[in-house]
């Protein structure tokens, strides 16, 4: 299967979730994408069929530059997403200050950080290019996410093995969405 058309056809279907992608592509930051549960639920919603359930809850925004890397940077993003779409709760997150932030090493771009997050499923980012396709980096594949399989990438397989377990419980993935198949 074509998962990289089926993700493009998933968003582009989606008015509520298209115009997101048009406001953060405004925002014209470097190295920008929307990922986490922008995405995957909904591919987990489309494959579980909830048809008629619509988006709204969480936009995590990541990019990556050095040069601009403060959390007041990241308040006023924010407040410029709220203030043009009010019904989301934004996060805006510079990639270039995680590492400090999740323990890690220095990241070197948004896909890279996307390596050190936890679940495979989740590591998946699209953005709206300038000739309005959907672009999407996505460091693990997409399988996982369209196979309905809930596993930790390499950085949370040991030591955050907890943090990945935490999570599930906490965000009732499972319950939500019981075609998952939770690998350890």
């Amino acid at each position: 299967m074509d998962y990289l058309n089926s993700l493009q056809r998933i968003l582009s279907l989606d008015p509520s979730r298209m115009q997101v992608l048009y406001a953060v592509r405004d925002l014209q930051l470097p190295d920008c994408w929307i990922g986490a549960g922008f995405v995957r639920d909904a591919v987990w919603d489309h494959l579980h069929a909830y048809w008629k359930k619509s988006f709204s809850g969480d936009v995590d925004v990541v990019w990556f530059d050095p040069e601009w890397c403060t959390p007041d940077d990241e308040r006023h993003l924010e407040e410029k997403l709220k203030q043009r779409m009010p019904a989301f709760d934004w996060s805006v997150k510079n990639q270039a200050r995680m590492h400090l932030r999740n323990g890690d090493n220095p990241y070197r771009s948004t896909e890279n950080a996307l390596l050190y997050w936890p679940e495979t499923a989740t590591a998946v980012g699209v953005r709206l290019g300038a000739n309005d396709v959907i672009e999407v980096i996505a460091p693990y594949g997409l399988n996982d996410l369209f196979e309905l399989s809930l596993r930790p990438t390499p950085a949370f397989e040991r030591e955050k093995y907890d943090v990945f377990r935490r999570r599930v419980e906490e965000k009732r993935w499972l319950e939500r969405h019981p075609q998952l198949r939770l690998i350890n």
